[in-house]
């Protein structure tokens, strides 16, 4: 036994294999096998228990010690507990002892524990933290609240597939029908104008609007300024318009409409207490085609009690609560006893001026009074109006009086003189020329465009 071999045992071979040493000490002894031979014939038992002969083994010098390379692929482990972060070092790689006899191997990969009493030099690794948990209970940031994903997002403009819309009007319309609604060239400039305009107009209006029309001069187109922009609003509206006559004299707004009642202003005076409902109402006012209603003035040449600035101030309280327009047409002066009441309710006003030279400067005058009286504020968002504007208006520089009112006033619009209006009879939309209807739709949005906004305006999530 060597004492290479010193404490171990060799496993069980058969005689006629022996050792490859021994067999070449067999082969030198020629006179026969020796008695080291004879006794390796015999069955080879392997004893029991440790070697009683066996030296100690001489201690075997110890290798230097490198550092295991981290590996570039940790072994899979188990995930950790949530909210809970883990902090392994994958540089502290356990090393292995040096076994008596065994041969040296190259380092593998290791599990990430290292055994006690050794220590590896620790190398500061990049460690990204978890990311924190809301805590419950707290409320986000104003940003997030603001932009916080719901149902209101679901809008129709963003779920459906925009299409332009069909042409309403003209050849193009004719086409969109005749290809079975395959080829559509959408609206002309001159119809999407108009389009946009009836939605102005058509805005939605919070409580009673009143507005107040008049003019320093007569003969200039009050009255029918009166009944073709309220017939424009009634038309285009589908709540109610209602226009009164407050002229203190004899006035003709009644004779704009067909007449359905003989009642004025006086007889619903008369018969306040008794109004609860709009068709209480009704029973004193004249309806037009296109739904406009009209409260006519007391024309008896007999009654000598003239409208005051009691009787509006009546008048307009109960109309306030059953229409959303109330137009008034103010008298040629302005010092009788109802147009200070009439100022003081009215919204928004309109001057009426012609395109006369004498027409302009009695609405220029106009506005000097208002602004004297303490109407300052309502003449910077008043609307003045050219009326009865004739092709060749002779010399007359229109447009140096459109600047000069440009310059008082919120808005100016030119309304063309329309022989269906120089009759002074009853008024019907469809007779007015295309220009005229047009340029009373103008007039209508630039009013239109004082409206209240809205308490509650929608939100933009897109």
């Amino acid at each position: 036994m060597s004492e290479s071999n010193a404490g171990a045992w060799e496993p069980v071979r058969s005689a006629s294999n022996p050792p490859e040493g021994e067999q070449d000490a067999a082969t030198q002894n020629a006179g026969g096998p020796s008695t080291h031979a004879a006794a390796r014939q015999a069955p080879y038992v392997q004893p029991q228990g440790r070697n009683p002969f066996a030296q100690a083994p001489a201690p075997v010098p110890a290798r230097p010690q490198t550092q295991a390379p981290a590996p570039t692929h940790a072994p899979r482990q188990q995930a950790p507990a949530p909210q809970q972060s883990v902090f392994i070092d994958q540089s502290q790689a356990p090393q292995q002892p040096a076994g008596a006899g065994a041969p040296s191997r190259p380092q593998q990969q290791v599990p990430a524990q290292q055994p006690q009493g050794q220590h590896a030099p620790r190398q500061q690794t990049s460690f990204t933290p978890p990311p924190q948990q809301r805590t419950p209970g707290l409320q986000g940031s104003a940003h997030e609240q603001q932009y916080a994903v719901s149902a209101r997002d679901l809008s129709t403009s963003l779920l459906l597939r925009q299409v332009r819309p069909a042409p309403t009007t003209g050849w193009r319309k004719m086409l969109y029908q005749m290809s079975g609604r395959h080829i559509n060239v959408g609206n002309s400039a001159k119809e999407q104008r108009r389009i946009e305009l009836t939605k102005q107009v058509n805005q939605p209006l919070q409580g009673c609007y009143k507005i107040a029309l008049l003019s320093l001069k007569g003969g200039v187109g009050k009255t029918t300024m009166t009944a073709t922009l309220g017939s424009t609003f009634a038309s285009v509206r589908g709540d109610r318009v209602i226009a009164v006559d407050a002229n203190p004299d004899r006035g003709t707004l009644s004779q704009k409409i067909p007449l359905e009642t003989p009642a004025t202003v006086r007889n619903l005076l008369r018969d306040e207490q008794s109004i609860e409902k709009y068709s209480d109402v009704r029973s004193y006012t004249s309806q037009s085609r296109h739904r406009l209603e009209v409260l006519a003035s007391d024309s008896d040449p007999a009654v000598s009690e003239a409208f005051s600035g009691d009787d509006y101030a009546r008048t307009v309280k109960m109309l306030e609560k059953f229409y959303s327009i109330v137009l008034t047409d103010c008298g040629t002066g302005l010092m009788h006893s109802a147009m200070q009441t009439i100022l003081e309710e009215a919204d928004a006003l309109v001057v009426v001026s012609s395109g006369s030279v004498d027409g302009a400067r009695s609405a220029s005058a106009t506005l000097d009074w208002l602004d004297a009286h303490g109407y300052r504020d309502l003449v910077s968002k008043s609307v003045a109006v050219v009326n009865a504007v004739r092709p060749r208006s002779g010399k007359v520089d229109l447009p140096k009086v459109v600047e000069h009112f440009e310059q008082r006033c919120r808005l100016v619009r030119m309304v063309p003189f329309d022989p269906h209006l120089e009759e002074g009879a009853e008024i019907e939309l469809e007779r007015l020329h295309p220009k005229t209807r047009s340029a009373l739709l103008e007039l209508a949005a630039a009013v239109a465009s004082d409206f209240p906004a809205s308490n509650f305006p929608l939100q933009d999530h897109h």
